[in-house]
């Protein structure tokens, strides 16, 4: 998928932040209620999302630096530092010594501005409810980045098996809110028992099926319950069925070797839904699908989704946040699913392929200039 020219960055890591955007040509905005909170005449302005900052330099000559850190978003002007949200304590790691390390980290902001007070989501402006399978993929990298503390709330207090987010009880689910609880150790806490006993709805002999996306997932869905029970240090007593299935190359965690090949998405497929080309390549041991070198702010996306409200991408546009092809093609940017696929990928791809991978010409990942 083409997608066309913009230029924005999100602040507010975590649900405790104000959600703040950054539009090209040197407004800051409420990223939710779009009010202007300070405007800028520009003369050049630098994007450096792997240091989650932008960098303006107006027509008088000031230098002006909007930045994130562990503690929270700052305006810099000149030598003059002023806070703009404070807020709970993030990691922010540097992932020194991989050839990757500078997508990684503005990948992982992706990530965090995408944890809401509601939860974390997979798109802050057109999800305005958690998806558990986005969710549990979220956290498979809070884990790896010490940042768990920052979704524990939403997590403990989860009293629903299943999201309903796609009108039905998706059995995926199952697995995904018992992986979710087993990160806080919380065996003991009453979704647990919910989750185990919802299993006979869907159980089909050693496995279970039923609808994931519209349509029936055995394998990815035992997948994911089996990965849930065995997080927990529950019994397993299930066995992925030996049955072709395209969302079992999607499930790259565990079971590699338990696989029908079957046809792999198409490339219209995977445009619309890139996290499903990350994950298909992570399960097949391939390089990245994306040449990520190129990619510009914000660096992830989803386009088509059945349940996304892009209808609230309209004031984005008229805002001049995003471009109005984004409303018309329906795409939202970044998407969090897209986010942790790349990041996982990346971070062990890099880590394997070290001597194979060729470095990003310059550390600034996706900087880019414009002069008025």
């Amino acid at each position: 998928m083409r997608l066309s020219s913009s230029q924005f960055l999100l602040f507010g890591m975590g649900s405790k932040r104000r959600k703040l955007v950054y539009a090209k040509g040197g407004r800051l905005l409420d990223a939710w209620t779009l009010e202007v909170l300070r405007e800028w005449h520009v003369e050049t302005e630098s994007f450096v999302p792997s240091e989650y900052c932008v960098r303006i330099h107006d027509r008088s000559g000031k230098e002006i630096v909007v930045f994130e850190d562990e503690e929270g978003v700052w305006v810099k002007e000149n030598e003059r530092i002023e806070p703009l949200t404070l807020g709970e304590r993030v990691n922010l790691p540097r992932f020194e010594c991989h050839p990757y390390a500078a997508c990684l980290r503005a990948l992982h902001a992706e990530i965090l501005v995408n944890i809401t007070p509601f939860g974390p989501v997979p798109n802050l402006w057109v999800y305005p409810r958690p998806w558990y399978r986005d969710a549990a993929m979220m956290l498979m990298c809070l884990a790896r980045t010490g940042n768990l503390h920052l979704v524990e709330a939403w997590v403990m207090g989860l009293h629903k098996v299943f999201d309903y987010n796609n009108g039905c009880e998706e059995p995926d689910n199952i697995g995904q809110v018992l992986y979710m609880v087993s990160l806080f150790g919380a065996k003991d806490h009453p979704i647990v028992a919910e989750a185990i006993k919802s299993i006979s709805k869907f159980r089909r002999g050693d496995c279970i099926v039923g609808l994931t996306d519209f349509a029936e997932h055995p394998v990815y869905q035992t997948k994911w319950l089996k990965f849930g029970l065995r997080a927990l240090g529950l019994d397993d007593p299930f066995k992925i069925p030996k049955v072709p299935d395209p969302y079992s190359a999607i499930f790259w965690m565990d079971f590699r070797d338990q696989h029908v090949p079957c046809e792999r998405f198409s490339p219209q497929v995977k445009s619309l839904y890139p996290y499903l080309a990350w994950a298909e390549a992570h399960f097949y041991g391939e390089p990245p699908p994306e040449p990520i070198e190129q990619v510009t702010s914000p660096l992830t996306w989803e386009a088509k989704a059945s349940q996304a409200e892009y209808w609230r991408l309209k004031e984005l546009a008229r805002a001049g946040v995003i471009p109005c092809d984004d409303v018309n093609r329906q795409i939202a940017r970044p998407h969090a699913w897209h986010a942790a696929e790349m990041f996982l990928h990346l971070h062990e791809w890099g880590h394997c392929n070290a001597s194979k991978l060729q470095r990003p010409e310059r550390q600034d990942f996706a900087a880019t200039e414009r002069s008025d």
